[in-house]
């Protein structure tokens, strides 16, 4: 199976190299995006190897992202989340322990562990988002090396989602997947579907050439994994039809569409680490950590 592809950027242009890792297991697609000019990169969306069934976890996707940047002669500038993810942990903290580099992940995440507080019945969960070292408002702009880099508020997937605009190079995590098979769910905590719409919208004001890498990809039809599209292909063939629907007719797509899908498998799991950046339980007194499971949390979810 296809699991990596490096994207070309160039000096001249301003335009970074992206290197995409595919998961088979949760279908997740990590970044490592690099100026050219500085070799200064950002890690974006990375995973900690999880296996629900046996509760090991491990380090083999981070470490293979560890590698890649070794190999290229890259430093690693800032570890970003774009949501708290809820199909796989998140490496962010893993990764950070062994760069030094600071995380990061949009400003509403306060309002997303505000939630998840309340459905973990967790008094001692601190909401104020100090478990990353910085958080971005919408609009605010930062450098990775000499290239400019955007954070836009783009929620409805979740209420902290954000896409990074890094030079020609969009971050749209899950608010669009590749062109054949469309648009991301709403109907987790906090989502909308009428939020959705509009994220999307200013995700296609982008200009037509930009480089739009989604954060899953689940192969329709059973081909290759792929996940770099440009805002012209996805406003002309997504399935979707951002391009002429309107915002009622999308709802109610993408309404009767999350109706019939079952929760992610790891959502209960993953929530309460990555609401911590991906911080692990605390070891108990015997030396083991344990997650905490909520039954019945999620009422009127589809079963599988």
């Amino acid at each position: 199976m296809h699991t990596f592809a490096i994207s070309r950027g160039d000096r001249e242009h301003g335009r970074p190299d992206v290197a995409g890792f595919f998961d088979p297991r949760t279908f997740s697609v990590q970044y490592v995006v690099s100026d050219p000019a500085t070799r200064r990169c950002a890690i974006i969306d990375p995973v900690l190897d999880y296996d629900e069934k046996s509760g090991a976890t491990a380090t083999h996707h981070a470490d293979e992202l560890l590698a890649y940047i070794a190999r290229e002669g890259l430093e690693v500038a800032w570890i970003l989340d774009t949501h708290p993810h809820a199909d796989h942990f998140s490496a962010a903290r893993y990764l950070h322990d062994k760069t030094g580099a600071p995380t990061a992940i949009g400003a509403q995440v306060v309002e997303v562990q505000a939630l998840w507080k309340r459905i973990y019945n967790w008094p001692a969960l601190p909401t104020d988002g100090s478990q990353w070292d910085r958080l971005f408002s919408d609009g605010e702009t930062f450098t990775l090396g000499e290239l400019p880099v955007r954070v836009m508020h783009s929620p409805g997937h979740t209420l902290a989602s954000v896409t990074y605009v890094i030079g020609d190079a969009a971050f749209v995590h899950d608010t669009l997947f590749q062109p054949d098979f469309g648009t991301a769910r709403a109907d987790f905590p906090g989502g909308s579907a009428h939020q959705l719409w509009h994220s999307i919208q200013a995700i296609l004001a982008l200009p037509d050439d930009t480089r739009l890498f989604t954060g899953h990809d689940y192969m329709p039809d059973g081909r290759e994994p792929q996940w770099e599209s440009t805002v012209r292909e996805q406003r002309q063939h997504n399935k979707h039809r951002l391009g002429e629907s309107s915002e009622a007719e999308y709802v109610a797509l993408r309404q009767q569409r999350d109706h019939e899908l079952p929760m992610p498998k790891l959502i209960l799991h993953a929530l309460q680490v990555n609401v911590r950046g991906g911080r692990l339980p605390e070891p108990e007194e015997n030396g083991k950590r344990y997650l905490k499971i909520p039954l019945d949390a999620l009422e009127g979810a589809a079963w599988e």
